[in-house]
């Protein structure tokens, strides 16, 4: 059985708050850290950050098609082979980073048995175009549904995933009568590369922040002709969406979010009408994040330094990449805990291949450091748009109910019973039936 049919405010702060309540607040500063809300006075300003959506409409829609050069692949055989690996520890497994033996067999296997050209044809299986948005090339999936009913649903990817985290759950999405669903709960499917990600290009000046990704998919959109639309992600999805609903709210059908941002309110009342459930489990995410977030840290300040190895590198980037599906997963992180039991390898290196194929790992790291460099134009107060959130018990933030509700026009809340941050992959069940039952509330 396949694992698609399984289904900026202040806050005011006693001496004193209580573990629980600590926490919750350590979690809060993880989301400034994710979210920029507390970029520094000095920060670079961009006189042209805010974008006309509609700007240079006359640029054609062109298809697209993958095709790595043979030659890519060879140089990648290359380099696999020619991997020179550190020591680890006798007795250690992750709790240093990466284990040896794990990556060992992810590059043992990338070498001799991932077949990228079948996942190659596995993407291009789905309608693909490019756009010009903005003097930036701009890839995305684009999968229209046979049901003219069907609503359009742009789902955004963030770091260090891609549009493959999507491809078993668009068949579903765009014919669910197809896959056992009601084919009332159909959508067309638009899938974008972020700027700087896989097959969209990458920025050539500073300040592609998420707010500013925002405004181009709101272009992207319009270009496409979806005047109104749903719009669903995690991780950087969740945040550039959140923005994309500040700045266009009129545009959007519904939100779906399965990493919802909600700092704690001002209002002392609600901030403390959180369960302590809630916030037991909100404090247990912030305390396991406090060793977990170097590499925020690095991209956020370095990224070109880190860039020149894992570009060169195709054992360091794997590492990189693989210690978050890792660390952020749903699993036990002791030597107990198998990745392989959560995501194939063909999973995990067809998003891996995408980002060494494509040259695209430092550019995208650089989205960390735009967010905390470039000053959001438009403040986030509250977002007056339909929203449903999806809680997955070990995603990497989490935010009581009452503070969400404080943030948003919150219509839909579904506590999972398993799933992590990478929750379209690792629990396309669950996360597949979230999009439709909220959806379904805002179709009638």
């Amino acid at each position: 059985m396949s694992r698609l049919e399984t289904a900026g405010i202040k806050p005011k702060l006693s001496l004193n708050p209580g573990p629980n309540l600590a926490d919750a607040l350590l979690c809060w500063l993880l989301a400034i850290l994710l979210t920029g809300a507390a970029a520094p006075a000095a920060a670079q300003t961009l006189e042209n950050q805010t974008l006309e959506s509609g700007a240079e409409s006359d640029m054609p829609i062109v298809p697209f098609h993958v095709d790595v050069p043979d030659a890519a692949l060879d140089d990648l055989q290359n380099r696999l082979a020619n991997t020179r690996l550190p020591g680890q520890i006798p007795g250690t497994a992750w709790e240093y980073g990466t284990e040896r033996g794990y990556l060992q067999e992810l590059l043992a296997y990338w070498a001799d048995g991932f077949d990228w050209r079948a996942q190659e044809a596995r993407i291009n299986a789905f309608a693909q175009f490019t756009t010009e948005i903005d003097g930036l090339d701009l890839h995305f999936i684009h999968q229209r549904a046979a049901n003219p009913e069907a609503i359009p649903l742009l789902i955004v990817h963030g770091w260090p995933g891609s549009i493959s985290e999507f491809l078993d759950i668009i068949p579903p999405l765009t014919e669910p009568g197809a896959h056992g669903g009601d084919p009332a709960d159909a959508f067309h499917i638009v899938a974008p590369s972020l700027p700087g990600f896989g097959f969209s290009g990458i920025p050539a000046e500073r300040g592609h922040n998420p707010e500013r990704m925002a405004h181009l998919l709101a272009a992207l959109m319009e270009r496409i002709g979806y005047e109104r639309y749903a719009i669903a992600g995690g991780d950087w999805g969740a945040i550039i969406n959140r923005h994309l609903a500040n700045h266009y709210p009129q545009r959007l059908i519904g939100l779906h979010s399965n990493m919802v941002i909600a700092p704690p309110p001002a209002d002392e009342a609600i901030r403390d009408s959180a369960s302590p459930e809630e916030l037991e489990l909100v404090g247990a995410r912030a305390a396991y994040m406090r060793n977990e977030t170097g590499y925020q840290q690095i991209q956020g300040t370095k990224p070109q330094t880190l860039g020149y190895g894992l570009h060169d590198s195709p054992a360091g980037l794997a590492a990189w990449i693989v210690e978050k599906f890792h660390g952020w997963t749903d699993m036990p992180q002791g030597p107990e805990g198998d990745l392989d039991d959560h995501f194939s390898k063909d999973e995990l290196l067809t998003n891996i291949s995408i980002y060494w194929f494509t040259g695209t790992i430092t550019s995208s790291m650089r989205i960390y450091y735009e967010n905390r460099n470039t000053p959001a134009a438009k403040p986030i107060e509250y977002i007056d748009v339909p929203t449903g959130v999806a809680i997955f018990p070990a995603e990497i933030y989490l935010a009581p109910r009452a503070w969400v509700e404080a943030r948003y026009d919150l219509r839909h809340w579904t506590v999972m019973p398993r799933g992590g941050h990478f929750a379209a992959l690792e629990q396309p069940g669950l996360y597949l039936n979230d999009l439709r039952d909220f959806f379904r509330e805002l179709r009638r």
